[in-house]
């Protein structure tokens, strides 16, 4: 074997390892549907009990499946975006009537974005719902939480800054 056919060889290897990157996206699509799951207990359980809950308890049940939604779409956004980005593109959503609009169109750079949004998203309804019920809350854990969430905040800023000037719009 000469040197040209061996490194032929190794990059048709290392080309074609994208397609262990499927086994992380099956899993996150397990996910979904265990999430799936954890959502419909959870509206059951907030169905039963929202006539006779006060009103702190009624918008913190609809935060979590609120949180829960948002989740979803992340794992939607990281599996689609992901494969699409690192595998391959979905032939079968080319010819589909309901392809999501964003669907091929971001690329890692706005999947950084779109990610940290998500994750900004997430954590300013966790500090929503704490903030509800602020009389119980351990007061340290709550500034841990606003400190975690400025930090994304500002990760995000500092995400979509380096982008604009990494790649502004012509």
């Amino acid at each position: 074997m000469n040197l040209h056919t061996f490194e032929h060889l190794l990059e048709k290897i290392i080309f074609n390892s994208r397609w262990i990157l499927v086994v992380f996206y099956a899993g996150l699509v397990l996910c979904l549907l265990i999430l799936a799951m954890k959502f419909v207990q959870e509206f059951v359980h907030f169905a039963s009990i929202f006539w006779m809950a006060d009103e702190s308890k009624f918008l913190t049940g609809i935060l979590a499946m609120v949180d829960k939604t948002l989740l979803a779409n992340l794992l939607i956004l990281v599996i689609f975006s992901g494969y699409e980005n690192f595998v391959s593109v979905i032939g079968v959503a080319k010819v589909s009537e309901d392809r999501p609009k964003w669907m091929g169109e971001v690329d890692f750079a706005g999947l950084k974005i779109k990610l940290i949004g998500s994750i900004i998203a997430l954590s300013g309804i966790n500090l929503l719902a704490a903030f509800l019920e602020i009389e119980s809350a351990n007061k340290e854990n709550l500034a841990w939480m606003i400190g975690v969430h400025f930090t994304f905040v500002v990760t995000g800023f500092l995400y979509a800054y380096s982008e604009k000037f990494n790649h502004p719009k012509k």
